[in-house]
């Protein structure tokens, strides 16, 4: 069973989004905060992360060039209501495996989760 690290400050979004991912089979960890993921020992066993990008404290583009300068590589789904194309490009730079536009449909979700867990095995 793959474990997916959900990091989203909005507690709606993160229960959605474990509920899905749950049902579909994953693991579903919750984060808060990129803070709190980071210093989590799940970084370690993370298949993926589903991360926004806009968060009250430490924002997404922040965790990724953190989890780079600290060597990990796990694939990242960018999530945001702010879907400009710079920061697509911000969070693709940053080795996003995809990025996905808030709101977005379980299908839209679930299909970039499968690409992106597929490509890291």
């Amino acid at each position: 069973m793959h474990v997916i690290c959900i990091i989203d400050d909005d507690s709606s979004v993160r229960k959605a989004v474990a509920n899905l991912l749950k049902s579909e089979g994953y693991q579903p960890v919750c984060f808060q905060s990129g803070e709190s993921f980071l210093a989590s020992p799940w970084k370690n066993q993370a298949a993926c992360l589903v991360l926004d990008l806009c968060m009250a404290d430490m924002q997404g583009h922040d965790v990724q060039r953190s989890l780079n300068a600290l060597g990990y590589r796990v694939p990242v789904i960018c999530m945001s209501a702010q879907a400009s194309e710079q920061a697509i490009a911000a969070s693709m730079q940053a080795g996003a495996a995809q990025f996905i536009a808030k709101p977005f449909t379980a299908e839209v979700l679930l299909a970039a989760l499968a690409g992106a867990v597929k490509d890291s095995i």
